[in-house]
């Protein structure tokens, strides 16, 4: 897409107070810090306006030269979220009986991850992330990209916190490789699969790793200049 430069004015919030400020930044970590990657979910059905609206949010997120370089194929059949599960099991076997290596093994023992992944077809929505290499104009000339993997990135951590704001627990699945779902999908050869995004209400007996809520410190992670 290209558009001539035709400047409006910002429809921004207005500034909050700095006491304000504090508080709700303070509430925003509290509710997005009890954020966890769910592997045991209900199959309470969930609408697809739910579903697009935070595909919605997803898709404002900043991009290089706005070429906004994603694509989300939202699956909630059953046929097509089993095709998937079979497929991502097998290279999961592959990587856990010696692709992956002794010492992300070793890495995944407190997580208490296998090959394993019933989740694909008890959610229900799979949400399958691409990555758009390259894309065309409006004549179908090659167009060229920028930042596709940042900018796919903060597409993604927005459409979390939006499921995460409505109270949907999610997971981010990355089998290695994810060719598979751009066979099963028939997704173009310009789209690379980055993530697969399990959605769902968490099971009433659902639980996580002890493990995966050890986050690091403040000081660990960042570092002020002032």
């Amino acid at each position: 897409m290209k558009y001539d430069y035709d400047p409006i004015p910002l429809n921004h919030l207005d500034a909050y107070g700095s006491a304000e400020m504090l508080v709700r930044a303070r509430d925003y970590a509290d509710v997005i810090s009890q954020r966890r990657s769910v592997r045991h979910f209900s199959n309470k059905p969930i609408p697809r306006e739910v579903i697009e609206a935070c595909i919605r949010a997803a898709g404002s997120a900043p991009s290089g030269a706005n070429h906004q370089p994603w694509h989300f194929v939202c699956i909630s059949d059953p046929t097509i979220k089993r095709e998937i599960r079979l497929a991502a099991e097998e290279e999961e076997r592959a990587f856990y009986e010696g692709r992956a290596g002794d010492q992300w093994l070793d890495d995944l023992q407190g997580l208490g991850t296998d090959a394993q992944k019933p989740f694909l077809e008890t959610a229900p929505w799979l949400i399958a992330i691409f990555a758009e290499r390259y894309g065309f104009d409006d004549n179908g000339e090659k167009q060229k990209n920028y930042y596709v993997p940042e900018s796919v990135g903060i597409a993604t951590g927005l459409l979390i916190n939006a499921l995460h704001n409505i109270g949907l627990a999610t997971l981010t699945h990355t089998p290695n490789p994810m060719k598979f779902l751009s066979k099963i999908l028939g997704r173009p050869a310009n789209e690379r699969p980055m993530v697969l995004l399990v959605v769902g209400h968490p099971a009433p007996d659902a639980k996580v790793p002890r493990a995966a809520t050890v986050k690091k410190p403040l000081d660990q992670i960042s570092s002020f200049f002032e």
